[in-house]
């Protein structure tokens, strides 16, 4: 059964830096393309960046770039998202999934970026 388990979501002030982590099982991992959604208050899901199955190559929403990292661990069955000078914009649920679409991800966590 494939479970996606995110991790790392908090309250953060503006201009602030919070890393999430999405634990992975079930699937060969680093075999699989890695993406991260959000999806904030009232509003669709929206594609934040995804990473490739080595890790080499990465692509970000226009908004995060320059903010936002993605990384994973293929040792460690992980996915996570560096993100920082974080805005109020960023206030989202975030989403680990192992597709664009997001049809399967994880039970998401939050992140709340407020003064």
């Amino acid at each position: 059964e494939v479970q996606l388990v995110e991790s790392g979501g908090d309250l953060v002030q503006p201009g602030g830096s919070l890393r999430l982590s999405c634990a992975a099982s079930g699937f060969p991992f680093s075999t699989y393309w890695m993406y991260w959604v959000r999806q904030a208050p009232g509003k669709g899901l929206e594609w934040v960046s995804h990473i490739n199955d080595d890790g080499t190559s990465t692509s970000y929403l226009d908004s995060v770039t320059g903010r936002f990292t993605i990384s994973r661990d293929n040792a460690k069955n992980t996915l996570y998202l560096q993100m920082d000078s974080l805005k109020t914009e960023d206030t989202a649920v975030y989403y680990c999934a192992t597709d664009p679409r997001a049809l399967r991800r994880g039970q998401g966590t939050q992140v709340t970026v407020s003064s």
